[in-house]
């Protein structure tokens, strides 16, 4: 078993008396619609998945994690479970991933997802350094699954019946492959829906095993008030033990489960410890991104001695903290791809949100807007990288460029090409 393993509660029952998980509730919306969920975010007194007592932005998530730390609560794992679907709100999901690596780098992440839209952001989500993810995986035949999923939304396409499940299985598949295969360890969840796929557990083990899976979570339905399935009764403790044996034979078992809110702090069974409520509310009080530490300026160079590249033609940044007589480089990020219009600045601004500026020869109005809106300054600027650094460490503002670059015009708001767009799509979103 790997260290990391040893210290995730929900991978392993000893930890799970020693460490302290806590889940950052800021996912709201679900691409999803099962028939035993009820996602109610406002109640303190239930104990299960879907819940929540407030929804945090990513800068709300991280002061409220940063108290629960102070607090001197030995939490090993902050994860990401809801109440929604982690990657139904994925922008939300990694700048929050982002900014706990980089302000808690010894704290193991975690996500909790339905699998269907989580493969996209495989690498992503190892350049974060992500550790450990469950998939619920209900079924792996779609005539099963299409009895437990009401519709699934596959980007613009809302799905019903057999074509969902369909979609389902085969979008949770390519996302438990692509996280195995870049060593996220991979835990399954498997809802135990009696007259549905009561019998068919031992062979949604026996794929996941296959595929590589590490663990297996089969817990018993929760019949959830105003849901297809509020009738159902929940299973005899027999009947469940009996199920994971079946499965046993194919993936060990996770027999600890404690069906975590997704606001959960504390030791496993622990919902929400009154002190974590508190602090949870507080920074739900905050502003949407509060005031983090920004000692860095980002550049786009060529080279990396000038400022001479534009906002939208830069395929990475420099990163430097300014100091007198230059700075110090600190690393390069690589730049969100063209082509998603706003959604582009808005994930560049994520990448970029511990700096206060960012320096290029020219940037169009809507990128601009954008990284400012998130407290990133756009300045532009031309020459030696050390003299502008220099200048902005003293308090000053680096000097303009000699010739100002006109826009394009196009309805991104310009790319900030001399002369007009190519046409090409480079920079130009």
């Amino acid at each position: 078993m790997n260290a990391d393993r040893a210290r995730h509660p929900c991978f392993d029952q000893n930890a799970a008396h020693r460490y302290a998980r806590i889940h950052l509730p800021v996912a709201p919306n679900c691409n999803v619609q099962c028939n035993y969920c009820n996602r109610k975010n406002d109640c303190v007194n239930e104990s299960r998945p879907g819940v929540t007592s407030v929804i945090l932005s990513p800068g709300q998530a991280v002061a409220y994690l940063q108290k629960v730390m102070d607090t001197g609560t030995n939490v090993a794992v902050a994860g990401i479970a809801g109440p929604g679907d982690p990657f139904a709100n994925a922008q939300e999901t990694l700048e929050t991933l982002r900014l706990v690596r980089r302000r808690f780098p010894e704290l193991l992440l975690c996500v909790a997802s339905n699998g269907l839209n989580v493969w996209p952001f495989a690498d992503e989500l190892a350049r974060i350094g992500l550790s450990h993810a469950t998939v619920t995986v209900n079924a792996v035949d779609a005539a099963i699954g299409a009895k437990i999923y009401a519709w699934v939304r596959q980007g613009r396409h809302l799905l019903r019946g057999r074509e969902a499940a369909e979609a389902m299985l085969a979008a949770q598949r390519l996302t438990i492959r692509a996280l195995i295969e870049r060593h996220i360890t991979v835990k399954v969840n498997t809802i135990i829906i009696p007259g549905i796929n009561d019998a068919h557990v031992s062979d949604v083990a026996k794929e996941m095993a296959a595929l590589g899976v590490a663990y297996m979570n089969a817990l018993p339905v929760f019949p959830a008030p105003n849901t297809e399935f509020e009738h159902l009764v929940e299973l005899a403790e027999a009947t469940v033990t009996r199920i994971r044996r079946e499965a046993e034979a194919h993936l060990p078992q996770m027999k600890h489960c404690m069906r975590c809110r997704a606001d959960a702090a504390g030791l496993l069974g622990q919902s929400i410890v009154p002190e974590c409520l508190s602090l949870l509310r507080e920074c739900a009080a905050l502003p949407l991104n509060p005031e983090q530490p920004r000692p860095f300026v980002a550049v786009a160079s060529m080279e990396g001695a000038l400022v001479n590249l534009h906002l939208g033609q830069a395929s990475y940044f420099l990163i430097y903290r300014p100091a007198n007589g230059g700075g110090t480089f600190v690393e390069a990020r690589q730049a969100p791809s063209p082509g998603a219009g706003e959604k582009r600045w808005n994930e560049l601004s994520s990448r970029l949100n511990d700096c206060k500026s960012i320096l290029v020869t020219s940037a169009g109005a809507a990128p601009r807007e954008v990284l400012q809106r998130h407290g990133i300054k756009v300045i532009e600027t031309e020459g030696l990288i050390a003299d502008a650094l220099d200048l902005i460490a003293n308090g000053r503002s680096p000097r303009e460029p000699s010739g100002k670059l006109e826009g394009c015009g196009c309805s991104s708001g310009g790319c900030g090409t001399r002369g007009g767009c190519s046409g090409n799509g480079t920079g130009c979103d």
